[in-house]
């Protein structure tokens, strides 16, 4: 059903639109669904369910967190890292609206294709900013995307600040990381990385290898469990301090 509503919506009213006044529409929807079983760590709404989405995320019906967004959001408070300059690649809308707002931070949200919402559009492997100058950096989903991730994780170590730390995560596999930078159709990426738009499968351990090599000075693997009442799954995020 939200799927197909979605499909609906999406054809009958403007894009733009429905990024502005998407809560809105998302409370009529949901409205059903409050409860008392679930709860989204990004807009602390009480859920009956969360919303299972082909992909197998589990989508917050309020505010379209997913399982991934809530864990992140819940990291940033826990471990108090929401203080002074944050970069923030390719930020999903739910937590954009959180941080964008927060007058804690001096927020710089940043998305180089323009297919989500910043303010800057940032080329990871040539980021225009001075050495040392941020406290955070939050690099989702971004790396497996990039040929030249190297030069990236580089870039990355370069504008963090002493003592800063840069959020790091990726899809993983076992062994070791996977790359083949002659598959260049969507078609060959999609059979060879899982999605259309990669360019590597990271491991763990290979990922935080390269980190390591790129100057960061401690790389910590912290693996989380699902939790059933955030809509929490198993994941990994690798934390980079420099």
């Amino acid at each position: 059903m939200y799927q197909t509503l979605k499909k609906v919506a999406l054809s009958i009213v403007p894009k733009r639109i429905l990024f502005e006044h998407e809560i809105f529409f998302r409370s009529i929807f949901a409205y059903h669904l409050r409860g008392k079983n679930h709860e989204c760590t990004v807009c602390s709404r009480g859920i009956k369910k969360f919303i299972k989405i082909p992909d197998g995320d589990l989508l917050c019906p309020f505010c379209g967190s997913r399982p991934r967004t809530r864990r992140l959001y819940h990291l940033l408070n826990s471990d108090n890292l929401l203080q002074g300059k944050v970069l923030h690649f390719s930020p999903s809308r739910s937590i954009y609206r959180l941080l964008n707002k927060n007058q804690n931070i001096d927020y710089f949200s940043t998305d180089y294709e323009d297919e989500f919402i910043a303010e800057y559009h940032y080329d990871i492997t040539q980021i225009p900013l001075e050495e040392d100058f941020f406290d955070l950096i939050i690099c989702y989903h971004i790396l497996e995307h990039i040929e030249d991730d190297k030069k990236a994780m580089a870039e990355l170590h370069r504008v963090l600040k002493n003592n800063g730390t840069c959020l790091i995560q990726t899809p993983f596999k076992t062994g070791h990381i996977y790359e083949d930078f002659s598959k260049k159709t969507p078609k060959e990426r999609l059979e060879a990385f899982g999605q259309e738009d990669h360019v590597r499968t990271y491991s763990v351990a290979g990922l935080q290898q390269r980190l390591c090599e790129s100057g960061f000075q401690k790389v910590e693997v912290r693996t989380f469990q699902e939790n059933e009442r955030y809509g929490f799954m198993a994941e990994t995020v690798l934390i980079a301090n420099k």
